[in-house]
């Protein structure tokens, strides 16, 4: 039987078309680099200042900020990505707020990425010693300058790990803009499979895409660790 079966798996993958890969290797890479690069980067970007807005509100001495935060925390980490981004593109039009597939896509991108980043950011800024502020206060710096001159590059080090881990799961999210009709690199692939008929090779060759990218970024994460770690006394 399990014979049998291999041999009829050898002589379906005879009967598959590799042309088709040709012919979907540079429509996809191309909806990588118009949508899904400029859709990872943009939402990173942007989802990046909101978590740092959400973080210093969780650190905040006030009650509504904190309450603030911990409530966008809560909604963004309790409710799927999928939903988040449906209500953005189908609900919202609905009360007269209507986006395009790509501005929508950020938008759902950038609110999530805030939410998962502002707890990553939030533990960075609580990790640095508190004898950092004291000493920025004694100098004459405000509490901004010493949160940018002082806490944050500090807090940059410690958060480049976590936050390199979330950025390529941020690229590999961007498939789900497919369903909101963003002609990024996985709605490539659904359009090539669904006239070639080759969902195996097609939807294969599509997580191999990815999996490069994530694998070049991986890289690059252990190099900027290593160059981070030069500053950091032992």
């Amino acid at each position: 039987m399990f014979l049998n079966n291999l041999l009829l798996g050898a002589v379906s993958l005879d009967n598959l078309n590799f042309d088709v890969l040709k012919e979907a290797f540079w429509p996809m890479v191309k909806g990588g680099i118009e949508y899904t690069i400029p859709l990872t980067l943009l939402s990173f970007v942007i989802g990046m200042v909101i978590a740092l807005v959400i973080a210093l509100f969780r650190l905040s001495s006030s009650k509504i900020f904190r309450g603030i935060g911990r409530f966008y925390v809560s909604l963004i980490r309790g409710t799927p990505l999928l939903v988040q981004l449906f209500v953005i593109f189908y609900g919202l039009p609905t009360i007269g707020l209507k986006f395009d597939p790509f501005p929508a896509a950020i938008i759902a991108f950038s609110l999530n990425i805030g939410g998962y980043a502002a707890e990553i950011v939030r533990g960075a800024i609580q990790s640095v010693p508190k004898g950092q502020w004291e000493a920025g206060y004694t100098i004459g710096m405000s509490y901004a300058q010493v949160l940018f001159r002082i806490i944050i590059p500090q807090a940059a080090r410690v958060s480049v790990p976590p936050l390199s881990n979330t950025f390529i799961s941020l690229i590999k999210d961007t498939s789900l803009a497919s369903l909101v009709l963003v002609s990024e690199l996985f709605r490539k692939a659904q359009e090539i499979a669904a006239t070639s008929y080759e969902f195996l090779l097609v939807y294969m060759e599509a997580g191999l895409l990815y999996w490069i990218v994530c694998v070049f970024l991986s890289a690059l994460q252990g190099r900027l660790e290593k160059r981070l770690d030069r500053y950091i006394a032992k």
